[in-house]
């Protein structure tokens, strides 16, 4: 039960075939990446142009109304499945994705049309159009959007992927001392969360409160880091506005369990004369918001940049003269950066949970003055 996490992690590393096996999968994901799905079509037809390139790497960014696994620049057909768009526009307005068929269709829902621009959904006419200002914004009226889109699928499915892991670990609690199946690797993942970060940041008086929150945070962050990586095209924790709401959650917390010391070292800070009591107050207010801030804008910039990466790497077969000198060049170069990737994934979802814990452990400790 108190097994550490580095000796098991160590000892799993050094088998050569696990090693084996996530180089080549990590090169397929990634190559697949670029196949997989394709931006919408230039003159080209196929992505192999440095714009078509730089428009596929925006579009895979990007969330989506509906989830497409593969598509044929050429044919112009698409593999995948619609999701439901629900708006709000002087009513409720629920129908299918497909209506938009892949933003070529003007979508009409009664007497109201709409079209896909840029990932986001705006009120036009029957001929769709798209008015812009001077910085090509566009100023078509946007109706509210509560659609399930790509991104919410997929958090809903790390979602229950996470009910059922840690269910059936609790199950197998209730049979036995230690627990059996998949149970046997997310116990020492657990173990490491309560003895690597929530008991040093948060005391052990205090940390069983937030341990629920951090394992959540922690495997929740991992497992989209790591679907990211899939050619199922998802990049939800490079999406800011996911980021944000995880960031937030950390700062509710942290503010609705803060004891009364806390509070006073930000309104009225002890051992300090009145006057820089005054000055640093609005200081430490700001504090106390950069510090999810911080939280949101790490997590968010890593995994775009990663994800950028790999994909400008891969795309220089595309573009580049001497394709035969370039693709070995490049793939070497991917797998190098992905298997980068395979440990940011895992890095960032602990450098998420343990500043949580931290900032919780700041707000909850008991503070001695002499």
């Amino acid at each position: 039960m108190h097994r550490n996490l580095g000796t098991e992690f160590i000892h799993v590393m050094q088998k050569r075939t696990v090693v084996k096996i996530l180089l080549i999968f990590t090169l397929v994901f990634n190559v697949a990446n670029l196949f997989a799905k394709e931006p919408e079509k230039g003159d080209g037809g196929k992505v192999n142009t440095k714009s078509e390139i730089d428009a596929y790497i925006e579009h895979h960014l990007q969330d989506s109304h509906d989830f497409t696994l593969w598509s044929d620049g050429e044919t112009g057909s698409h593999v995948g499945f619609p999701l439901p768009v629900i708006l709000w526009d002087n009513g409720l307005k629920i129908f299918s994705s497909s209506k938009f068929h892949h933003r070529e269709t003007v979508a009409q829902v009664g007497e109201d049309y709409y079209k896909l621009d840029h990932g986001k959904i705006y009120k036009t006419d029957a001929a769709g159009t798209i008015n812009y200002d001077e910085h090509h914004h566009a100023t078509n009226v946007k109706p509210l959007d509560f659609s399930i889109t790509k991104n919410v699928v997929t958090m809903i499915i790390v979602g229950v992927l996470m009910l059922l892991m840690f269910g059936g670990l609790a199950r197998s609690y209730k049979k036995g001392a230690l627990p059996t199946g998949f149970g046997r690797v997310l116990e020492p993942l657990v173990i490491y969360v309560r003895d690597e970060i929530a008991i040093p940041n948060i005391g052990k008086d205090k940390y069983r409160k937030f341990m629920g929150f951090l394992l959540t945070v922690f495997f929740f962050i991992w497992i989209l880091n790591l679907l990211g990586m899939t050619p199922l095209g998802v990049n939800v924790t490079g999406n800011i506005a996911i980021t944000v709401c995880l960031a937030l959650f950390t700062y509710f917390i942290t503010q609705f369990s803060a004891n009364k010391e806390y509070w006073k070292h930000i309104f009225w800070m002890p051992g300090v004369p009145v006057l820089m009591k005054i000055v640093l107050m609005p200081i430490e207010i700001l504090g106390t918001l950069t510090k999810p801030f911080a939280l949101l804008i790490r997590l968010f910039a890593n995994i775009t940049a990663g994800h950028v990466v790999i994909m400008s790497l891969i795309a220089l077969i595309f573009v580049a003269d001497n394709v035969y000198v370039m693709t070995p060049i490049s793939l070497l170069l991917t797998i190098f950066i992905s298997v980068i990737e395979l440990l940011v994934a895992f890095l960032q979802a602990f450098i998420f949970t343990m500043l949580s814990a931290l900032f919780i452990g700041l707000a909850v400790q008991d503070h001695d003055h002499h």
